[in-house]
């Protein structure tokens, strides 16, 4: 067993063993059977990988109807009367943690939907491999901008990934890329996006999952930028894209880029331009086997050069008219050398770290079928906004496009986080469930708004003065089940009060909730909790202050079987900063944005010691980024499917999909948006369900839904 060691290490290691302590682990690969002949080893490494199946819930479907001359080439089956796709695969844009996502898609009923359209054949992924990467980025309020802090649920995502360093990321990377191996078709590939950080650790991560012959390429991204002169190091001016196939039978397409010119062709093959007697030019090359041939400027020029492993490709910059103004965004050119690549057209692609889109925007213009996945609610929105561009791009060009559907794991998330089984409601009123973490968390909020914790009201953590407090969970969004588990359960205790706290709040939370609740009697409020509650100075002193979700009012203007619908009124009560701190904290001559109380301020400190005040929201449409309407709400309700008995059940969740007929957004360049719809025409009279959907400047939802007759 101990052949390949010296004596002196096997003296070593029989007093190690004798004295009953840990063992290296360099010498795992020599002592123990079965062990790789190189593998990576940090503290807490393992191979298993998550194995929940979770059920996708199906928040919003979007599909710019198409009109005659807007033809889909036979790719799927669309209504000819409202233009919109009805059969065929539909692209998924989904908010959740990858890992239960991939672990989802992998092992669920939509890896047979993913096997029926041909299987996944590329993954592109450039996840966070800067240590310092904190979700904060610039957002857009008027003619001005402030940094949005990460959120809460951002933030843990970022300790999860950072917290001990180099171990943590390797651990996090490591068991996303196990899974999308598994998820990968055997002509499928994967590219990989990092930079000096991280290159070598996800080199040897992938060598070990993918197989060192499976490595194809480490390609170099050159970009251009100031030439800076450094004291200790060249300046560093390439990202690294390291590309591995799953099997040798992977796609490969051989692309080309167009040459400069001319003078660029024959300098780079370094030979002399000739011209024959009918005037063509040409340089004389080596064929090998010591041929030569003539080969024609005009041919070399038309088919282009080859690429190589080194890309000379541009930085994404404000001013470029792809810019959506995220802050890691990636130009298209560098998306569409990798699809084009690895993929055929109608292939399926994937970006599970998709942030601003631009792997699913190039899918889509090139053919592809998609799936994108992120953490950041305001990812997922700024995503949305690019690909129904995209989808009107085409129309107005007359192309196809598919639609796309935003899903998210929704309640099961929460649900898979406690361990809970299907009966979600009768496994929350067991407060064994609620391990000492989730107590202490909860009573810390409870503390902060002023309640007393109680395990008397399940699914309640507590109660202030007579209204019934719910805390949802520190890493995962409240979601419509636990909203609805809460009015049954207030509506059975007889409570008229109760309260809903959250750091974030499900997409798609289904405004109906409040009516149902008011109809019956019940006052429901959906408050957010503030990272002020990890601040104990600020829970002590009572100054935290737990604000409402967003409220909005609408003017709908009916004319026979005509709608059009307007905005009235929106708020939001966001704070970030308390601006009185910020403020001391000011340097003389010093300005800084703000959000407190729901409004943006400009605070501005005079040389003279002077702070000054500025309401950058003057009107409350400046909170407003998109709005969309769904003219026929609960026209579909929304189907799950799970896994019962190893067997695929379809369930009705009792849930509505908001079909996404009319939206108007803000654009980088397009700062103004519509406030009232175009006219809707109904097919017959009658009363119509509505919903409008607002989206804030922070990428949050409010969603209100109206009755209204027609004809």
């Amino acid at each position: 067993m101990t052949e390949g060691l010296p004596d002196n290490e096997r003296q070593r290691l029989a007093n190690l063993i004798l004295n009953g302590e840990k063992i290296p682990s360099r010498f795992g690969p020599t002592i123990l059977e079965g062990s790789k002949e190189m593998e990576l080893v940090w503290p807490g490494k393992t191979e298993s990988v998550e194995q929940v199946v979770l059920p996708f819930q199906s928040i919003e479907q979007i599909d710019e109807p198409r009109t005659e001359d807007s033809q889909n080439l036979g790719l799927f089956d669309w209504d000819d009367s409202s233009g919109r796709q009805t059969g065929g695969w539909s692209n998924k844009l989904i908010w959740g943690d990858n890992k239960l996502i991939l672990s989802s898609l992998s092992r669920g009923p939509m890896r047979q939907k993913i096997d029926a359209a041909g299987g996944l054949k590329l993954v592109y992924i450039d996840p966070p491999f800067d240590v310092g990467y904190d979700f904060s980025m610039d957002i857009a309020v008027g003619d001005d901008s402030f940094s949005k802090e990460p959120s809460v649920l951002e933030q843990f995502a970022y300790r999860d990934t950072w917290g001990n360093g180099a171990e943590s990321f390797a651990s996090m990377i490591y068991e996303r890329i196990l899974l999308i191996k598994d998820l990968l078709a055997d002509d499928g590939s994967i590219f990989v996006h990092c930079d000096w950080r991280t290159s070598q650790l996800i080199r040897m991560i992938l060598d070990e999952t993918f197989g060192q012959e499976n490595f194809r390429n480490e390609i170099i991204w050159r970009y251009s930028g100031w030439n800076k002169r450094l004291d200790s190091f060249f300046e560093r001016r390439h990202d690294v894209i390291l590309f591995y196939s799953k099997t040798d039978k992977s796609i490969f397409n051989s692309v080309t880029e167009p040459w400069e010119s001319v003078e660029q062709y024959v300098k780079i093959r370094k030979q002399k331009l000739h011209t024959d007697e009918d005037g063509r030019q040409y340089v004389i090359s080596d064929a090998g086997g010591g041929k030569r041939i003539n080969r024609y400027i005009e041919e070399a020029m038309e088919y282009g050069r080859p690429l190589d492993d080194v890309w000379i490709l541009d930085k994404m910059n404000n001013s470029s008219k792809e810019s959506v103004g995220y802050p890691t965004q990636k130009p298209e050119t560098l998306l569409s050398r990798i699809i084009e690549t690895a993929t055929n057209p109608g292939d399926l692609v994937a970006d599970f770290f998709c942030g601003s889109g631009t792997t699913l925007a190039v899918a889509e213009k090139l053919g592809r079928t998609w799936i994108g996945a992120d953490l950041g609610r305001f990812a997922v929105h700024t995503s949305r906004k690019r690909l129904i561009t995209v989808q009107r791009e085409r129309k107005s060009q007359g192309l196809p496009y598919r639609s796309f559907e935003i899903l998210n794991l929704g309640g099961y998330e929460r649900q898979h986080f406690y361990g809970a089984s299907d009966d979600e409601q009768s496994e929350l009123k067991n407060p064994t469930l609620l391990s000492g973490r989730r107590q202490a968390f909860v009573e810390l909020v409870l503390s902060a708004y002023g309640a007393m914790p109680s395990q008397q009201l399940p699914p309640f953590s507590g109660a202030k003065q007579k209204t019934a407090v719910f805390v949802g969970d520190v890493n995962s969004a409240v979601s419509q089940s636990d909203v609805e588990n809460c009015i049954d359960a207030a509506l059975d205790s007889g409570i008229t009060k109760i309260d809903i706290l959250g750091f974030e709040f499900e997409m798609g939370i289904s405004p109906v909730l409040a009516d149902k609740a008011k109809e019956q009697g019940l006052t429901l409020t959906l408050r957010y909790i503030p990272s002020d509650v990890f601040d104990a100075r600020a829970v002590k002193s009572g100054s935290v202050t737990f604000h409402e979700v967003g409220y909005l009012e609408i003017k709908p203007t009916v004319k026979g079987l005509n709608l059009k619908v307007s905005l009235a009124d929106f708020g939001v009560f966001y704070r970030q900063t308390d601006a009185d701190d910020a403020a001391t904290s000011l340097k003389a001559g010093g300005s800084k944005i703000v959000v407190d109380e729901g409004q943006v301020l400009r605070i501005t400190k005079s040389k003279a010691g002077v702070i000054s005040r500025e309401n950058v929201t003057t009107k409350w449409e400046d909170w407003i980024d998109y709005w969309s309407i769904d003219f026929n709400f609960e026209s579909r309700p929304e189907v799950i499917r799970v896994i019962e008995d190893g067997k695929e059940v379809e369930k009705a969740s009792g849930r509505f999909i908001f079909e996404n007929e009319w939206q108007s957004f803000r654009t980088p360049t397009e700062r103004g948006f519509e406030l009232e719809s175009a006219w809707h025409t109904y097919d017959a009279p009658g009363q119509k369900k509505v919903a409008v959907k607002v989206i804030d400047i922070f990428g949050n939802d409010t969603t209100r839904v109206f009755k209204i007759k027609v004809g």
